[in-house]
């Protein structure tokens, strides 16, 4: 892992509520609702926070500023995160840490990623506080890390319900168009499914590849869903 000495000017120590005080995390994720997820435990743990939507805006993002750490989701709309990771482990300014997050089948996942060069691995859902600061605490040195470790915790956070809306509308206009790939919707949608403990979403996700029946069967469901909301 890189020397973090450059990052250390004008930057407040951490401490046991706030771990991650002086940390800046770029998370590549194109579905809302798991980027809000994202962006609660960052708050809770003091940590700065940049969002790309693709392979395209991390980079952009990456070109003008260097995160502490890059939170990079393996499905994303313009080719995979394990491209940007590979790029990433060989880059002469790599950020110090680099985890892959993913909803798909975990020891898969997870195997390519650290392949690929990610330090770790977080897999969907990410809602635990404790298990957040955990896996990036232990790839941070120890002299910058709270004088007092963080105390246990078994909080979670809960993504606001209107990303999760967000998420499912932009997945319907994705269904009608040829063009995008039948595994980047089941792929996409599992991780929004396991994000809100669905259990009818993420089966009919994991269906999705298999047959048209299945295709019109998760179309119904999304829309029952936003019909739902809309009444509501």
């Amino acid at each position: 892992m890189d020397d973090l000495s450059d990052l250390k000017l004008n930057v407040p120590r951490p401490t046991p509520l706030r771990p991650l005080l002086g940390v800046t995390v770029l998370i590549v994720e194109d579905s809302r609702f798991a980027s809000e997820g994202l962006r609660l435990l960052c708050l809770r743990s003091g940590a700065r926070i940049r969002r790309a939507d693709s392979l395209a805006a991390a980079r952009r993002h990456l070109t003008t500023y260097r995160p502490t750490v890059a939170i990079i989701d393996l499905g994303l709309p313009d080719g995979s995160g394990l491209e940007l990771i590979r790029t990433l482990d060989h880059a002469n300014q790599r950020p110090p840490i680099v985890l892959a997050t993913s909803g798909n089948h975990r020891e898969e996942s997870e195997f390519a990623s650290i392949e690929a060069g990610a330090d770790g691995f977080l897999p969907k859902p990410i809602e635990s506080l404790a298990v957040f600061q955990q896996e990036i605490l232990k790839h941070i040195p120890e002299e910058d890390r709270p004088r007092a470790a963080p105390a246990a915790s078994s909080d979670t956070v809960t993504p606001d319900s209107f990303a999760m809306d967000e998420d499912l509308a932009h997945v319907a206009k994705l269904m009608d168009d040829e063009g995008v790939p039948a595994s980047f919707i089941s792929g996409f949608l599992k991780g929004v499914a396991r994000t809100g403990h669905d259990d009818d979403l993420l089966r009919e996700a994991e269906a999705y590849e298999m047959s048209p029946e299945a295709r019109e069967r998760l179309r119904r469901l999304i829309a029952k869903r936003l019909e739902h909301k809309q009444a509501v």
